[in-house]
């Protein structure tokens, strides 16, 4: 009589990622951080420029008529992206945190591994359940500025230049590589924190405080700053939103400048992404899940 196999099933990647899709999906959090993403795009994007307009006020030193120029259709692929880098890629990486640390303090992540899947299986689910929602938002996101920019067209009678199909792929390409990277970031924090709390507030002192910092006080003081600045993420997501914006876009969000030309943005993003993900299998391959 033969012993009986000991081999450890593998898990569907398939099966991980639906259960992931659904925890995300049913958690109130999740439709809370991602619909406040789109929500804030378009109030800053769109309708604050276009009350502006209205009035006959400068914005951020825009006279009316280049806010009004700045809401149309032809700067949907801006407009759609240009709160990513800051306030955008905050709740993304919130987002990230809560899906790996939250099992850590529900407990729930060593009743999944005994079921079967390997870590780095439910990893791999979990970063493929978090891309899915994150491109899903991010079209809705082009969505609503798209709307938004017809509906101010309409009303002001001007012509609707709308991007290319092309342009278009580039922006929600560009969206969802700077989202995927912070997402990884959030990932990357909650496992290596065992929880969440602590973890979302570190991702937002780093993009809210630390890197604006760098940028807007030590770069333009100390030369070591000036070039350090090029590798950090949100500098590059700032980059590659610039970049995506086209020649002659008005940049005055916040976090949005062309500090590295777009291509050199996108590799080095891919790169953070790349790494964050790798870092957070090594911590959840190699640490007691307890």
């Amino acid at each position: 009589m033969s012993a009986p196999s000991t081999t450890r099933p593998s898990g569907s990647l398939g099966s991980i990622v639906s259960a992931e899709l659904l925890k995300m999906l049913r958690r109130p959090a999740t439709w809370l951080l991602l619909g406040l993403w789109p929500s804030v795009q378009l109030v800053f994007s769109l309708l604050i420029p276009y009350v502006s307009y209205r009035r006959g006020n400068s914005y951020e030193g825009s006279p009316p008529e280049v806010l009004l120029a700045g809401t149309l259709g032809d700067r949907l692929v801006q407009n759609s992206l240009s709160g990513l880098p800051l306030f955008g890629g905050a709740l993304v990486m919130a987002l990230g945190a809560l899906l790996a640390g939250s099992e850590y303090g529900w407990g729930t992540l060593k009743t999944v591994l005994l079921q079967g899947p390997r870590r780095l299986t439910v990893l791999a689910g979990q970063v493929l359940a978090l891309l899915v929602v994150l491109a899903g938002t991010v079209a809705v996101t082009f969505l609503v500025t798209a709307l938004g920019s017809w509906a101010i067209a309409a009303g002001e009678s001007a012509a609707v230049d709308w991007p290319t199909v092309g342009e278009l792929v580039r922006g929600f390409g560009g969206g969802l590589l700077i989202a995927g990277t912070w997402g990884a970031m959030g990932m990357l924090l909650g496992t290596a924190l065992r929880g969440t709390a602590l973890a979302i507030g570190l991702g937002l002192v780093w993009i809210l405080a630390i890197e604006s910092l760098v940028v807007n006080v030590a770069a333009p003081l100390l030369h070591l700053f000036d070039v350090g600045q090029a590798v950090l993420p949100g500098v590059n997501a700032g980059s590659l939103v610039a970049s995506l914006a086209g020649p002659g876009a008005v940049l005055r969000t916040p976090g949005v400048a062309a500090i590295v030309d777009g291509t050199q943005a996108a590799w080095a993003l891919a790169g953070f992404g790349v790494l964050f993900i790798v870092l957070t299998g090594i911590l959840l391959d190699r640490r007691d899940v307890t």
